[in-house]
């Protein structure tokens, strides 16, 4: 570990960076906070640095013509250990993760640019939407660049989990929504979403997992759970509490492994590289439940995995054989959506 931690948010001033940086000002193992976005963080920056944590805030943001907008991301990421990504357009009622793709993938393409010349072996977490389909462009750009760590660059899907603990809890009285710990694998949207109830850490009672009626609208919720909030805020806003929440979550399980201090498993969506231990064996358990629906292997997933000072240590495998007949259903049926969303991802890059 670097002696000084610093941690970079792009997009620190939007609805989801201004309470994700509030989480992280928090963190007494993060020595510099680094904020950067397009307007309004100077704000945000001086309301956090009023904190009394020792964590040092600061910001960066283009002038009023954006001469000096490429040094002022620079300057935001240069020397990072982890640059956290919720740059972007948020979601409003009747739009889809599929409809913001173009406005967020330039932002995306934009932001992967600089980090691949001026922060190229930081952590880059990625919270952009659709994440099924922005993962892909870092990927290209950085790969383009001669930089790209399989190892380093993290899909944050973790807000899927939450909600799966959060709603099975909610279906047993008297229950804790932390024990449960429900794996959730494949994208992070709509039907690319599986969360594998089967296999919670604390077991579902039957009338959860054995009742079709109750089970479905389990699974649909957790699917479904950013319309929820849309609908409920009524075009205020979108999932940006519980989103930061769940990326702060994730981040710490990573910071977890990165410190040494233990082994955390949590699915994250990342690029199937074969340099990564576990990824060839996932591969081999996935391909005759593949093969059987005529479906190629998805370059990318969002798997169990866990975390070491490097990044991700090992891409973890047991869930597959675990999953019930409707799992395995539900991740066909993810797998055909998350190779849409990769492609157009990579055709962006290619078009750009």
């Amino acid at each position: 570990m670097s002696e000084h931690l610093k941690v970079s948010v792009l997009g620190a001033a939007g609805g989801i960076g201004q309470p994700l940086s509030l989480l992280l000002k928090l963190n007494h193992h993060i020595q510099t906070l680094s904020l950067y976005d397009m307007v309004n963080i100077e704000g945000v920056a001086a309301d956090l640095a009023h904190i009394d944590t020792d964590t040092k805030v600061v910001f960066h943001m283009p002038n009023a013509d954006k001469t000096d907008k490429a040094q002022q991301l620079k300057e935001a990421i240069v020397d990072s250990d982890f640059i956290i990504i919720p740059a972007g357009v948020p979601r409003k009622p009747g739009m889809t993760r599929g409809d913001l793709f173009n406005i967020n993938a330039s932002i995306c393409a934009e932001l992967a640019e600089s980090i691949a010349v001026n922060a190229p072996k930081a952590f880059v977490l990625v919270i952009s939407n659709p994440v099924n389909s922005t993962v892909p462009i870092f990927k290209e750009i950085l790969q383009k660049h001669g930089v790209f760590n399989p190892h380093r660059l993290l899909g944050i899907t973790a807000l899927d989990q939450v909600r799966a603990n959060t709603f099975a809890s909610q279906l047993i009285p008297g229950s804790h929504s932390t024990k449960f710990f429900i794996p959730v694998v494949g994208g992070h949207s709509g039907h690319s979403i599986v969360p594998l109830f089967s296999q919670s850490l604390v077991p579902l009672p039957s009338n959860i997992l054995h009742n079709e009626e109750v089970l479905d609208a389990l699974i649909h919720r957790v699917q479904n759970g950013g319309d929820e909030v849309l609908e409920a805020k009524r075009g205020t806003g979108s999932a940006t509490l519980s989103m930061a929440y769940a990326a702060n979550k994730f981040f710490n399980y990573l910071l977890n492994g990165y410190l040494g201090k233990e082994e955390s498993k949590i699915s994250s969506y990342i690029y199937l590289d074969d340099s990564i231990d576990g990824v060839t064996e996932l591969k081999k358990v996935l391909k005759p439940l593949l093969d059987e629906a005529n479906l190629e292997m998805p370059a990318y997933l969002s798997v169990p995995q866990t975390y070491n000072k490097e990044g991700i240590e090992k891409v973890h495998s047991a869930w597959v054989d675990k999953m019930t007949p409707k799992e395995r259903e539900m991740f066909l049926i993810a797998v055909n959506y998350i190779d849409q969303n990769i492609e157009k991802g990579v055709n962006y890059f290619k078009s750009a």
